[in-house]
Order: structure tokens, then C-alpha cells, then sequence
């Protein structure tokens, strides 16, 4: 067998080398694509409960899609997604609204504003009441309108299986806003809560005290809620801060604000301009400024803001039933407790049973009850 020359060996080795990199040199690098981005859920169903869609489903991105005339509230509420959707079953027509928020607060923001005091509870959702023929409630980070053609005994129980099948948000975005679990429930009117997340929202809702005065911009958040008793009507404000040092600022220029009086450079509301001076008083309690109004006497506005106290560990009732980490990990220790003790009582009821039972049939054969008095010896029956 011939064997190639060495020259013409490094030759070949070279040539290809160099073509090679020539190779690599003029390879356009293809530039990596883009993630993808989530793919969100679609908010509503194609059926449910025998109800089906009868044209497609309107989706947008913009709030005026969903109302024109405060679509700068909801975007103050943090707006993410609106769809329009037409069910029916048997000729009846079903109109369903959803509105998808960046987290639950931005709904139960918005589920307070278009929410009118008095409308019947229905256990739909959060906070489902009928308004008519139409059911409004929300649910994580959605708020849903649906408008019945007429209502049926069965309608309320459609609408929950249509709760159930919504998209429902995860982590921290389906927490809802801890605010009205510090509200005192003595004498309260529970759908007379508003929550707001800005300016916007406040004042659209009837806010008692200036916009300014409360100051948004520094992360407020603010829900006023309707009081009635013997002692008078009221109004009671609360306002919670990142911090208690930015409440402790805002409580300062809140009681100034107030012993102001009704001047022009005050510029009080008319629910201010009209409460009792016995009623207009506030207190802090960490990072919440509590605020009350009205015609309340003034024993009554203090015990109602001596009811206000901040904790780092805070629930309130709503059909979510969230309950908060430091719960959780509570009811967690108590679990583990309760199920040692039960598995050690097992083991000693084990013990008597097995343990009884031997000695109470050694003592029918006759022998000791105890195995340390018998004298056992093994014999291997050796032999040399």
C-alpha cells in the first residue's frame, strides 16, 4: 500500500483548516428569538351550564373599550384586559362583562365603585350582588357584569359554575387588599365600603378628605366605609402607608387640616363642612390614619377609632377564605402536634394490647406472665 507524501499530507491538512475557518468567518450567526411571551388564558368560557357563545368573544387591551367615561379610573386600577361575551340557551340571552386587573386589589377597587349600596347578597363570586336582572362580583383579579334577559331560581347557581370556570390569578397577585380587614364590624354597613388606589377613584367615590391631603403619590391606599348608630351617622376613613413614619407625616397634616376649620383656604368637602366638630377627629396605628366624620358624637368617634389597630397578621371575611402565611404556618404546627400525639397514643394502646394480651395468655397455659422467669437453654447436643 502507498503511503502519501508527508508534504502533500500537511497540504491537505491546511487546506482544510483554512476552509474551516473561512467557513466559520462568513457564517451568519443567527440572532436567538425572543421569548415568547405567557400565553394568557381566555377570561370567559365558550359554555357553561348550558349556556353557549353565540358570537365571538370581544376582547381588548384599552379601558375605554370596557367604560368610556372612566376608563382613566380603571386604568388607575391597573386595567389589563376587557372581554365582551353573548351567551344563550334555550332563546335566552346572557350578556357577560369581565374585566382582568393586574392584581385582586385593582378589582376590589373597581367592584366597590360601580357597586350601589342596598343591592341583595348572592353567594356568587365575592361579593355578588343582583342589581335587577344584572349580578356584579369579582373574583382574584377579575370583575364580572353579567346581565340576564330575566332572571331564574336557577340563575345564581349558573353563575357560580361560571366563577368556577374562570382563570384565577397565583402568588401575590390574587391577595386581596388587607385594608377592610381593619374595619370595625360594630354598627357597619358593609356595602357602603369604598376602596380606592389613586385620586381618581377617591373622589369618583365621594372621598370625605382632599386628594392632596391624602397624597397618593406616596403609595396610599384608602377605603372609606358608612357607620350608624344611636349615637349618629359617620363616616370613617382609613388610609394605609408604606411605612408609619409617612403616616405619622400624614396625621400631622390631617389633624392640622381638620383644626383648620371650614375656611376658604381649607378647602373642605360638604360631607366636612357638614359634620358635628365632635366628630371630626383622627388617630394613627402603624402605618393606617384613621379618619371619622359626620354625626357622631364624640364618644362615639373615639370608640370607633379606638377599634382601629394595626397588625401585622390581619384576615377579613370574604368568600376566598385567605387566610395569611403566619396562619398557615400555625395551623401547620398545630397539625403536626395533634398527629404525633395521635400516632403516640396508638402506639401505646398497641403496646397494652399486644403486650396484655401475651402475658394473659401465658397466665391461662400456666406459666409466669413475664418471659423472664422462664429458664430456656439452648442445646446443640454436641458430641467428640
Amino acid at each position: 500500500m502507498s503511503m502519501l507524501h508527508p508534504t502533500l499530507c500537511r497540504l491537505a491538512i491546511f487546506t482544510l483548516t483554512a476552509t474551516l475557518a473561512c467557513g466559520l468567518a462568513t457564517a451568519k450567526i443567527e440572532p436567538k428569538a425572543p421569548p415568547s411571551p405567557p400565553i394568557t388564558p381566555p377570561i370567559l368560557p365558550t359554555d357553561f351550564a348550558g349556556w353557549s357563545l353565540v358570537t365571538p368573544v370581544t376582547t381588548s387591551n384599552t379601558p375605554e373599550a370596557a367604560d368610556a367615561t372612566n376608563a382613566d379610573l380603571l386604568k388607575e386600577d391597573g386595567f389589563a384586559q376587557f372581554t365582551n361575551a353573548t351567551y344563550n340557551r334555550n332563546g335566552d340571552k346572557l350578556s357577560v362583562r369581565a374585566i382582568r386587573f393586574e392584581d385582586a386589589s385593582g378589582a376590589y377597587a373597581a367592584y366597590t365603585f360601580y357597586r350601589r349600596p342596598g343591592l341583595p347578597k348572592q353567594d356568587v363570586g365575592y361579593g355578588g350582588v343582583f342589581d335587577g336582572t344584572r349580578v356584579l362580583f369579582w373574583q382574584t383579579s377579575l370583575l364580572v357584569d353579567a346581565t340576564f334577559d330575566h332572571l331564574t331560581a336557577m340563575s345564581a347557581a349558573e353563575l357560580r359554575e361560571l366563577a368556577a370556570s374562570l382563570p384565577k390569578e397565583r402568588g401575590g397577585a390574587a391577595i386581596p387588599p388587607p385594608l377592610p380587614g381593619y374595619l370595625p364590624q360594630a354598627n357597619l354597613d358593609p356595602q357602603s365600603t369604598r376602596y380606592a388606589l389613586g385620586p381618581i377613584g377617591y373622589v369618583r367615590a365621594g372621598g370625605v378628605l382632599p386628594a392632596t391631603l391624602i397624597d397618593f403619590t406616596r403609595g396610599a391606599e384608602a377605603l372609606t366605609a358608612q357607620y350608624s348608630s344611636r349615637d349618629g351617622e359617620g363616616t370613617l376613613t382609613l388610609i394605609n402607608y408604606p411605612t408609619p413614619q409617612l403616616a405619622a407625616d400624614r396625621l400631622r397634616a390631617t389633624a392640622a387640616f381638620l383644626a383648620a376649620g371650614n375656611t376658604p383656604a381649607s378647602q373642605w368637602s360638604t360631607q366636612l363642612s357638614q359634620s358635628l366638630p365632635a366628630a371630626l377627629q383622627s388617630r394613627r396605628s402603624g402605618p393606617l390614619v384613621a379618619v371619622t366624620s359626620g354625626s357622631l358624637s364624640a364618644d362615639a368617634a373615639h370608640k370607633l377609632l379606638s377599634n382601629v389597630n394595626y397588625s401585622a397578621d390581619v384576615t377579613w371575611n370574604h368568600p376566598e377564605g385567605y387566610v395569611s402565611e403566619v396562619s398557615k404556618t400555625a395551623k401547620l404546627l398545630i397539625g403536626i402536634i395533634w398527629l404525633t400525639a395521635i400516632l403516640g397514643g396508638a402506639a401505646l394502646l398497641l403496646g397494652v394490647f399486644l403486650g396484655g394480651g401475651r402475658a394473659l395468655y401465658r397466665k391461662m397455659r400456666g406459666k409466669p406472665a413475664s418471659t423472664l422467669a422462664d429458664a430456656e437453654f439452648i442445646s446443640l447436643h454436641l458430641r467428640e
